[in-house]
């Protein structure tokens, strides 16, 4: 089974071949409920992600790359971010061309 990032790349990839899904899954951001409905227009593009699954995998993303990052010592990097995978998603979305 592919990982909700793999996932999130054929959701881009679609987004960019199809100006309608691009403009749906922006237009999710306006909804009541923006995740659950990010997710829909997904899933009606064949590719499921759940509200839930997305936000997990975001926040295991995250840790795990601060503590890669942050447990290098006194002089490694802090790692500031975001744990969002949604809204990662939705930047790069905007910026397709």
């Amino acid at each position: 089974m592919m990982t909700v990032e793999e996932r999130l790349e054929q959701l881009l990839s679609l987004a960019k071949k199809n100006p309608e899904l691009k403009a749906a899954l922006l237009a999710a951001q306006k909804e009541h409920n923006p995740v659950s409905a990010f997710c829909a227009v997904a899933l009606s593009a064949g590719v499921m992600i759940g509200a839930m699954e997305l936000v997990s995998a975001g926040e295991e993303s995250y840790a795990a790359m601060k503590r890669s990052t942050n447990g290098g010592g006194e002089n490694s990097p802090v790692l500031t971010g975001e744990d969002d995978l949604y809204e990662l998603f939705l930047v790069d979305l905007e910026h397709l061309g």
